[in-house]
């Protein structure tokens, strides 16, 4: 049971395992925190909207005003000490019944004829509270009203009128017709009411109060039932722990990217070029004994930053001094000419059906040898599962000390599957908070099937650290001036292009 217990601990909090059961309360605590943290916006939302409602409440209410008047039960009775007691004992027998009789219809109607109200008795006795603590021969009188004057009213009339009809109820017909008859109870009025100065609702403070406290548990109640819908990867550790493989990288989400996907020249600086070159350092490291030359580089569907990963992580490579061939493999939607400003109609396949030869559709970007994917051919996965195929990877290994690849995704096509296997390594791309867990795990285990060396993931997109920058104040004071992007994107990655013509680092 408590191998089970701490077996789940790990699985949901990869990487620490607490020793006391008040430690993984306080995790629990941390993991609500976050994410509330990565959902603020939703919850700030429903505090708002809580906090709106509770102000339309108040000010859609109309005021009502309470006044109150209290009666005295006491018996007529001698002056002797027996027939006091026996006064005061039937006094407290009876007054629970004469709260009863406060909203009866023998009071309320007189009153609302007697004051010329513009209601009915009914309507008068449901704005009418009547109570007798117990022990006491006291009857509190509250009355509801829009009004504070007429509530005020109400409360005497209704006071006075119910001492006359319990005193008229409790007199005894007279024995004798020279005696009076005479009620065995007095009632007194002992509180008249006064005009109250201020509303007993709406309450503000009250109403905002519970309008911001129901908008919190509902953002929250949102925040939560968002996570557990969402079946994305939101941390490396998660990544890792779904793999089992392990991330050589996380590489932090740059909004400047897109028109700017190189991180090269004024963005080399950047926590983004940091990234790509700890993927390279731990891609080099990772597998000391058995270096693989052909790396491919895929994702499991479209849209995951392969393209960037391959690309910034072949100029990683050769920043290093190590020869490097960036090969885009990706014949279905290719993206690497595009990206570098390069020629796109002669390359790979060009040399794959025999048009051309490895030299002469090779392209250079700065020290960096590009093989384009050349023309879109209607048959890619056979082009790619092909002995010429295996025979190319075979010659630029040779040519060069890495090969980098860029593929097509996994899922959605075979043409990796095919092209993997004939590869030394494969990098499995994965995008923070978008790519689904079972997409990432089916993925995993295509290339686990078919025999691939996979040499661990990379978490692209991720969110950027909250300490400002990468290190502890190395590097170009002016990394952080990136100068702005032009209207055109298609015109930056020209710029971009020649400058790592002239050299990776601008010279």
């Amino acid at each position: 049971m408590v191998a089970r217990q701490a077996r789940q601990i790990s699985l949901t909090w990869p990487g620490v395992l607490p020793e006391r059961p008040d430690e993984v309360h306080i995790l629990e605590l941390r993991r609500i925190l976050r994410v509330l943290a990565r959902s603020w916006l939703v919850v700030i939302v429903c505090i708002l909207l809580g906090v709106s409602a509770g102000w339309a409440a108040t000010a859609l209410s109309t005021p009502v005003y309470q006044a109150h008047a209290q009666l005295f039960v006491s018996a007529q009775s001698g002056g002797e000490t027996s027939e006091l007691q026996q006064g005061n004992s039937f006094s407290l027998a009876r007054v629970q019944s004469y709260a009863s009789i406060v909203t009866s219809r023998q009071v309320t109607g007189h009153v609302v004829s007697s004051l010329g109200l513009d209601t009915t008795p009914d309507e008068l006795a449901g704005r009418i509270t009547a109570e007798a603590p117990i022990g006491t021969v006291l009857v509190n009188i509250t009355v509801r009203d829009t009004e504070p004057r007429r509530a005020a009213a109400v409360a005497d009339a209704v006071a006075y009128r119910f001492s006359d009809v319990v005193e008229r109820l409790e007199t005894l017909d007279a024995p004798s017709p020279n005696r009076v008859a005479k009620s065995p109870v007095k009632l007194g009025v002992t509180q008249t009411a006064s005009v109250p100065s201020a509303p007993v609702s709406p309450r503000p403070a009250l109403n905002l109060a519970a309008g911001l406290i129901a908008g919190l548990l509902l953002g929250a109640g949102a925040a939560l039932l968002r996570e557990t819908l969402d079946v994305t990867l939101k941390t490396a550790d998660a990544l890792a722990a779904l793999t089992s493989l392990p991330v050589l990288s996380s590489i932090p989400f740059d909004k400047n990217s897109p028109q700017q996907p190189l991180a090269a020249g004024a963005a080399g600086h950047s926590a983004r070029a940091e990234a790509f070159r700890h993927l390279r350092t731990n891609l080099q490291f990772a597998q000391i004994g058995d270096r693989p030359r052909v790396i491919v580089v895929t994702s499991s569907l479209p849209g995951e930053g392969k393209t960037s990963t391959a690309v910034n992580l072949a100029f990683s490579l050769t920043e290093a001094g190590i020869s490097t061939c960036l090969v885009d493999a990706d014949l279905r939607r290719p993206c690497v000419a595009h990206t570098l400003g390069l020629v796109q109609d002669a390359g790979l396949t060009s040399v794959l059906i025999g048009q051309a030869r490895i030299g002469d559709v090779m392209q250079t970007a700065g020290r960096l040898s590009v093989l384009t994917s050349g023309p879109v051919p209607p048959n890619p996965t056979e082009l790619l599962a092909s002995d010429r195929m295996a025979e190319l990877l075979r010659e630029l290994a040779a040519g060069y000390e890495a090969v980098i690849v860029d593929t097509a995704p996994l899922l959605p096509v075979a043409d990796t599957v095919a092209l993997a296997t004939l590869a030394h390594g494969a990098l499995l791309v994965v995008r923070a908070g978008k790519t689904p867990r079972d997409r990432v795990a089916a993925a995993t285990e295509v290339l686990r099937t078919v025999g691939v060396r996979t040499l661990g993931t990379v978490f692209s997109m991720s969110p950027k650290p909250r300490q400002g920058g990468y290190g502890y104040g190395y590097g170009d004071p002016s990394a952080a001036q990136t100068p702005p992007p032009r209207s055109c994107a298609e015109g930056e990655l020209l710029r971009g292009a020649r400058l790592l013509r002239g050299g990776v680092n601008g010279r």
